[in-house]
């Protein structure tokens, strides 16, 4: 089933993630709900995700990735985020990927991912993957550090309808070549695109609020982040464990 044969739009939801949650044990794979505007968009760490009506691009997608064990899980992260940088590069944008899926252009972050994964046993059974981009919003009331969208950097507006079939043909390449087990082909693209990567930069690790400074070196088997430290020791982080100092 290709991925842009069944997309729901709505005027106004709470959340299209929810909305895949509703329908997470009858839609089939591949299913795909958009909104123009979401009263509960959520992010990472349960944060809201901003957007003006009508202005950006969100929507889920329901996948049923039953040939990935659950070790693989970071799989589906990988190609998503390399979907939108394919996308944000046709519009000439050099985006990077801040691990482990928020899409950065610059120091200015334009898209935000939240995935949730679902298990049968050993193997993946289903993941709703939920993207936002920034796309024609020019002004950000909420607190957040630094955003950015497409508009603002390049100065054209873009139609969201449009945006959405051309990122899930760019997902769904992605997605095949995960079927055919070219697992270190996606690692190897992902990591070619990680944002800081080789540089020397401040950070915070979280368990005990120190400030380091350390050079991102890619990703491990199971998509924790790896960063030298000026000892020369490498030492590897999992979601939530790092904090980046823009």
């Amino acid at each position: 089933m290709m991925f842009t044969n069944n997309i729901t739009w709505f005027d106004t939801i709470d959340s299209t993630n929810n909305e895949a949650q509703r329908k997470l044990s009858t839609a089939p794979h591949g299913s795909v709900w958009a909104a123009r505007f979401q009263t509960a968009g959520r992010g990472q760490k349960g944060n809201k995700w901003e957007s003006a009506v009508g202005e950006n691009l969100m929507f889920s997608i329901l996948l049923r990735p039953n040939f990935l064990p659950a070790e693989k899980q970071f799989i589906i992260s990988q190609i998503g985020a390399l979907a939108v940088c394919d996308l944000l590069a046709t519009w000439g944008l050099d985006a990077k990927i801040k691990w482990p899926n928020d899409i950065y252009i610059g120091d200015k972050k334009i898209q935000g991912m939240l995935i949730e994964h679902f298990l049968s046993g050993a193997q993946l059974s289903a993941s709703i993957v939920g993207i936002g981009i920034n796309v024609n919003q020019e002004r950000f009331a909420s607190d957040a550090p630094n955003p950015t969208s497409v508009l603002l950097e390049t100065g054209q507006r873009k139609v969201p309808q449009d945006a959405l079939v051309e990122l899930l043909h760019r997902l769904e390449l992605w997605y095949i070549q995960a079927e055919e087990g070219k697992l270190q082909e996606i690692e190897n693209a992902y990591c070619a695109r990680l944002y800081r990567l080789h540089q020397w930069k401040r950070y915070v690790r979280c368990a005990d609020n120190v400030e380091f400074e350390g050079c991102i070196m890619g990703i491990d088997r199971y998509g924790c982040l790896k960063v030298l430290l000026r000892n020369n020791r490498e030492e590897t982080f999992s979601f939530q464990e790092i904090k980046y100092l823009l």
